[in-house]
């Protein structure tokens, strides 16, 4: 029997993880703005970064890696990448639909496997690429419900501004998950004490630009934040779950495969809300999960 790659078994956890924050997220957005509600991704998530790490090398004996130049000039790209991807997407939302800005933003997938291919050197096979198509065909089935007419709306104006800061977001995305990955090349020691020291670097440098921002820009919101910690600091643990998760799995393996097997997480939504608010789902719907499925199996045969 063939045993599942580590790296598979973080990058679902991370999904699920990623899964849960949204929601969570979702339920404080009438307490904060929009940049409040994702500074507290960074402030409560921060030092739960920096206790993993503080664990693994004061409780486990690691060691803590040497910090050069490279490394972190790799990870505050990373961190802003992040911060301007997840902003982008919030502009689409607003400026199109909910779907629309969610199937462009999935551009990354493309971007991160471009990155991989021709900046880190780290080329996929043909089917890697076949997989990550039909994940994104999947991706928008599912997102449009399965309705023809909604997945050509999606296509068919992909000059709409709403469709241009989808796929900007996109291509941040691609940058944070590919920059993480180097990142994480420069320094040493075993995949747990990189992918924590990747982490724990970024989320501290994101929780000092935002702080930066907001005290410049919307200064009632870091009094909003600290006044709502007890629901905010949910949302800072599964972000740091999550984020802990993507970073491991994006130190043993390429960020494109890691990125688009964590697709999977839109199958993870369809299913947790077809649970929770008890709806029959339509074949439009189940076709758009089997496709994305499809899509994953297919990444990982190549592989």
């Amino acid at each position: 029997m063939c045993a599942v790659p580590l790296w598979i078994t973080i990058t679902i956890a991370a999904a699920l993880f990623q899964n849960i924050r949204t929601t969570m997220q979702q339920k404080i957005r009438h307490l904060l703005s929009v940049d409040g509600a994702n500074f507290v991704r960074y402030l409560y998530g921060a030092p739960l970064a920096l206790g993993m790490l503080a664990f693994l090398v004061w409780g486990t004996g690691r060691k803590m890696p040497i910090l050069n130049l490279e490394f972190l000039l790799l990870v505050t790209v990373a961190g802003l990448a992040q911060i301007i991807a997840t902003s982008l997407m919030i502009h689409a939302f607003a400026l199109r639909n909910y779907v629309v800005g969610t199937v462009y933003s999935k551009t990354e997938t493309v971007f991160v496997a471009l990155f991989a291919t021709f900046i880190a050197f780290e080329p996929l096979h043909f089917f890697a690429w076949m997989g990550i198509l039909v994940c994104l065909v999947g991706i928008a089935v599912l997102s449009a419900r399965g309705r023809l007419a909604d997945i050509r709306g999606l296509l068919a104006d992909l000059r709409h501004k709403g469709a241009l800061f989808g796929i900007l977001s996109g291509f941040f995305f691609a940058i944070a998950a590919g920059t993480i990955r180097e990142a994480s090349k420069q320094i040493d020691g075993d995949f747990m004490i990189r992918g924590i020291t990747v982490l724990a670097c970024m989320n501290t440098i994101q929780v000092v630009l935002m702080a930066i921002y907001l005290f410049r820009r919307d200064r009632p919101q870091l009094t909003k934040v600290a006044a709502h910690w007890r629901s905010s600091s949910w949302v800072g643990l599964f972000s740091v779950l999550g984020s802990a998760s993507w970073a491991l799995a994006m130190t043993l393996e390429n960020a494109a495969l890691v990125r688009a097997v964590g697709q999977i997480e839109l199958v993870f939504t369809f299913i947790a809300s077809r649970v929770v608010l008890k709806e029959k789902p339509s074949l439009g719907e189940c076709i758009g999960s089997l496709l994305v499925i499809g899509g994953v199996v297919l990444i990982l045969v190549a592989r």
